[in-house]
């Protein structure tokens, strides 16, 4: 009597793909044209940069020639210099405004979003899902339509050409609320949440140790991307601050463009000033930025 053992069956085609890539790893494998589309993809997105550095250092009659230059010249340090002597531009206290406005809403943006993002996904109350109807609403509704009556109010309030009228009403948005309720419905279990209040945690306590630190990373890319917005902001800093002394980074390289000449060299040195802060902070905080998005994703 003889036994068969039996064994795992050969499956069909085994031998023939033997040495060939798997198609999963062909799908995930560069071609040249990748290469070449993200190559090209670099240069077109740091092309603006490179030809703002080489106008910021060249005079303003090379700066209007033709052919214009494509390589750098010698006079970078001299136009920034003649654009922080400039005194109807007034950069220095443009940046300085800048920073305490942009500061100040990015931290106040990340705060109240993510308590508000806590509430809406995780706690329970009346009217939660129209309130929230409410703020999407809200994004749908541009800044350009509430100026008149957001004007008055700054009117009446006494702070046009200070900078609470382009601070206060932009402390809190409804982006910064849904993105931080999106997030924090996957990225806080609800289970952990039950935990902290077993262990005798109030409303507040799970916020601050439990909720904040699992909403870090949409923190960081929210942050970025306040801080962006209101660096760039310029409609309504135009409008409430029409004292040249006290502006905006962004109105201060307006005053550069005078309508009757242009000096290109000093505008770009300007506006190369006024982008350094925003390649440092990228910089500082790029990793928990893209670790972020990344993670975000994963979840998603």
């Amino acid at each position: 009597m003889t036994t068969t053992t039996l064994g795992p069956r050969p499956v069909a085609g085994a031998g023939k793909t033997r040495g060939r890539p798997h198609s999963a790893d062909r799908l995930w494998r560069a071609t040249p044209l990748t290469w070449f589309g993200l190559v090209f993809g670099v240069i077109l997105s740091l092309f603006p940069f490179y030809w703002m550095i080489v106008i910021a250092s060249r005079t303003n009659d090379a700066a209007n020639s033709w052919p214009p230059p494509f390589l750098p010249g010698g006079r970078l340090g001299e136009n920034i210099q003649r654009v922080l002597a400039n005194g109807d531009a007034n950069i220095v206290k443009g940046l300085m405004n800048s920073f305490l406005v942009s500061g100040t809403i990015t931290i106040a943006t990340v705060f109240f979003g993510s308590l508000a993002g806590f509430a809406f996904a995780k706690l329970r109350f009346r009217g939660k899902n129209a309130l929230l109807l409410v703020i999407l609403a809200s994004m749908m509704v541009p800044i350009q339509l509430g100026v008149l009556p957001l004007y008055i109010l700054m009117a009446k309030l006494n702070w046009l050409n200070t900078m609470p009228s382009v601070t206060v009403p932009f402390l809190i948005g409804g982006f910064g609320i849904f993105m931080m309720r999106q997030y924090a419905e996957q990225a806080v279990p609800n289970e952990l949440i039950e935990a902290a209040r077993v262990d005798g945690c109030s409303t507040w306590g799970v916020y601050w140790h439990v909720v904040a630190p699992a909403l870090r990373p949409a923190a960081a890319v929210l942050g970025l991307l306040t801080f962006m917005e209101q660096w760039n902001q310029f409609f309504w800093p135009f409008v409430v601050l029409a004292d040249p002394a006290n502006p905006t980074v962004q109105i201060s390289l307006r005053s550069l463009n005078s309508a009757y000449f242009a000096d290109n060299s000093q505008i770009f040195a300007g506006t190369l000033i006024a982008t350094l802060p925003l390649f440092v902070v990228f910089v500082l905080f790029g990793r928990q930025i893209i670790g972020g998005i990344m993670e975000g994703a994963v979840k998603s």
